[in-house]
């Protein structure tokens, strides 16, 4: 059991992680390096001290993003895809194992409120179809003055501060162009992953489904196959995030664990529910993590990462802000501590009722 820390500048701090029943693992980062850049070595190496001090792990990270340049296929896109042979060189050194990382054009994920007012006085974070801007430069203005302050990963504002110029360069990228360089950048990559021991983990699209005319490729079980066949290596893997695939009804997100888990190809994952509107499917909110407060079985996903012996690394995500947190939306402490004790007893009850 791991849990997102956003590092030093982080409003949780470690101390409060620790306190958090069986939870060992955090998944780091550092925000301060640009994205394309390299991580070097002492700083990874400055995270992880800090975490072992505190008595926790750090064997996996999120957000080594991926540059634009290499998403739209640029020339400039080979110095970058050798900045990121390094920064996974320098991770290995430092007992990185697992690499979350996403290849979603300019926006990382989206939701259309950061903090929908629920029934029992939370809030959780909301995507609507009908409430999204056409106006891409509207949703980043609407997402940065909603945020509390907060830098939301993936909604970073010197990358996003060029949107207009953005959506152009990536006007001739569609799914298959998209696919290519998503392939021209593990042929470099997952040999060096291969040397050093290191897998990456590619999250799904948030949500699954193009939006804003761009390309959306691992949004279920078919691209999944197709980016497993791109490169035939146990070291391209994938996270599973059970919200973001959650989010299109028609995805099994127990059979996509059992396929992919089977194989040793996903190493980390992300549990979260949400909760369908049912009068218009392609619209959600987060919820709490108890399945009756979702439209996800949790108890399924968990019987499926059991029944294919899972050993890898989990975490729960996009947490309520309850208790009258108004912290990072999605990534307050109370209701992903909440969802931790909540996970580990159906895991519990599921191992000891097969034992």
């Amino acid at each position: 059991m791991s849990f997102r820390w956003f590092g030093p500048h982080d409003s949780i701090t470690l101390s409060q992680i620790k306190q958090i029943p069986m939870t060992k693992q955090i998944v780091g980062m550092l925000p301060d390096i640009p994205v394309g850049e390299v991580w070097p070595t002492d700083a990874i190496q400055a995270l992880k001290d800090q975490i072992n001090q505190a008595g926790l792990k750090f064997e996996v990270v999120e957000s080594v993003n991926i540059h634009d340049d290499i998403k739209i296929g640029l020339p400039t896109r080979d110095r970058y895809i050798e900045n990121y042979c390094q920064t996974i060189r320098n991770l290995a050194a430092c007992g990185v194992k697992v690499i979350c990382y996403n290849f979603m054009p300019i926006f990382d994920w989206i939701r259309t409120n950061l903090r929908y007012p629920l029934s029992d006085g939370s809030t959780a974070m909301q995507f609507k179809r009908a409430d999204l801007p056409q106006d891409p430069q509207a949703l980043f203005d609407q997402i940065t003055q909603s945020s509390n302050h907060f830098e939301l990963p993936g909604w970073e504002p010197e990358r996003l501060s060029h949107l207009k110029q953005l959506f152009k360069a990536y006007s001739n990228v569609d799914e298959e162009q998209l696919r290519e360089n998503l392939k021209y950048f593990l042929d470099a990559v997952i040999p060096v992953c291969e040397q050093v021991g290191v897998q990456m983990a590619m999250h799904p699209d948030d949500p699954p489904m193009a939006l804003f005319g761009l390309p959306r490729i691992y949004k279920n079980i078919e691209d999944m196959r197709q980016i497993e066949s791109l490169y035939s290596s146990k070291m391209n893997g994938f996270t599973i995030c059970t919200g973001s695939l959650g989010e299109n009804p028609d995805n099994d997100v127990p059979a996509i664990i059992s396929e992919f888990v089977s194989k040793g190809k996903a190493p980390f994952i992300h549990l979260r529910n949400i909760k369908h509107d049912p009068t218009h499917p392609q619209d959600f909110r987060e919820s709490a993590h108890e399945s009756s407060e979702g439209s996800l079985d949790m108890f399924a996903i968990l019987k499926a990462l059991d029944d294919n012996h899972f050993d890898g690394y989990v975490r729960p995500d996009h947490g309520r802000d309850i208790w009258d947190e108004h912290g990072r939306p999605g990534y307050g402490l109370y209701d992903r501590a909440l969802g931790i004790t909540y996970l580990l007893g159906l895991w519990e009850g599921i191992q000891k009722a097969r034992h």
